[in-house]
């Protein structure tokens, strides 16, 4: 490729996740020319992720109309993986705040066949909102909680749930919250024994952790 992108085709077989290309950053000729080879219809799927509207709206007609585009979570996918027949992901996020986070693992778990919910909402200020909704959370076989400001949810739900539990820390909140350190910090020491945790808005790599999970069911 003109732009020195050497795309890992093997990945899947390697480690059962195949390559997503991450946006932010990249010359928008590299992105370019990479969203016009695996839009619909190349029976390649790959996920684009952090890729902003502005940068999406610079495409061609012709390349825009091959993706499934979702600017909340700034992703985009021509085709997904084959549905997996077992297995599935609650994402439970503290508030709609968060949305950028959690769409962008839920359209991961979308883009790689595995059965999801979304559970919006489900911050500690409001407990009944969680409780209400945790007979629905535990009928799936992993957890993504998504939380920012102290993150507590992460480890409420890492005491009333079974489940693999893979907490994404935001950076959502004012002053202390110092762009997702405070949440960062509250879930790695958190007494909730067996929770994983990803990096800051990291939804993307929550879901693929979840997936391992679902893949060797």
């Amino acid at each position: 490729m003109e732009h020195g992108i050497l795309f890992d085709y093997a990945r899947a077989s390697r480690i059962g996740l195949p390559e997503a290309v991450f946006c932010e950053g990249k010359p928008f000729e590299a992105v370019q020319e990479l969203m016009e080879q695996f839009g619909r219809g190349s029976g390649r799927p790959v996920l684009f992720t952090r890729l902003s509207a502005d940068v999406f709206e610079r495409m061609s007609p012709a390349v825009r109309e091959r993706y499934d585009y979702h600017p909340l979570s700034r992703t985009a996918f021509g085709e997904c993986l084959p549905r997996r027949a077992r297995g599935g992901v609650a994402i439970v996020s503290a508030g709609t705040s968060d949305g950028f986070v959690t769409w962008e693992a839920a359209r991961t778990l979308e883009y790689l066949g595995i059965e999801h919910a979304v559970f919006e909402d489900c911050g500690v200020a409001g407990l009944w909102r969680l409780t209400e909704r945790l007979e629905d959370i535990n009928r799936f076989q992993a957890v993504i909680v998504v939380a920012g400001l102290d993150a507590a949810l992460a480890s409420v739900l890492g005491g009333l749930t079974s489940r693999p539990v893979f907490g994404v820390p935001t950076s959502v909140g004012y002053g202390v919250a110092e762009g997702g350190h405070a949440a960062l910090s509250s879930m790695l020491s958190s007494c909730a024994p067996g929770i994983a945790i990803l990096n800051i808005d990291n939804g993307y790599g929550a879901a693929c952790a979840a997936a391992r999970v679902v893949n060797n069911l």
